[in-house]
């Protein structure tokens, strides 16, 4: 390992002391856990949508998470070790067969549901356990 990804490393490290990071993909239900700042209160925000996109890139990574608000469809970037984010959780793990579900954009209704994947138990995967069989 060259110098740089040994710093890196130990940044990971250090962001990620103390919380429980769950295993997730695309096509998995997410709840994500940000901390919001109004003035000088701070409080807990809950975005939940469909995970589309994974950028894995050492400290830059990356995931987007797509949700239906009010008829339209909301994307959004979260750098996966910000200190904004608060938690992470996985409601549904869903069954798909490409790395990014850039197609979901041009889909409505009943074609834009993702198929459950059934040989997941979500309790592993908030748990941090790789359970695939």
């Amino acid at each position: 390992m060259n110098i740089i990804e040994n710093i890196e490393k130990e940044q990971i490290e250090k962001l990620m002391e103390g919380k429980n990071m769950p295993i997730f993909k695309p096509g998995d239900t997410l709840r994500v856990h940000t901390k919001v700042k109004e003035g000088d209160r701070e409080r807990i925000q809950v975005y939940e949508g469909v995970c589309i996109a994974r950028k894995n890139d050492g400290l830059n990574s990356s995931f987007t998470v797509r949700k239906i608000s009010f008829g339209e469809g909301v994307e959004r970037v979260f750098p996966l070790y910000s200190p904004n984010v608060a938690k992470i959780e996985v409601s549904r793990v869903g069954k798909v067969r490409r790395a990014k579900l850039y197609f979901l954009r041009a889909l409505r209704g009943r074609s834009a549901r993702i198929a459950d994947d059934l040989s997941v138990s979500v309790k592993d995967v908030n748990s941090g356990i790789s359970a695939k069989k």
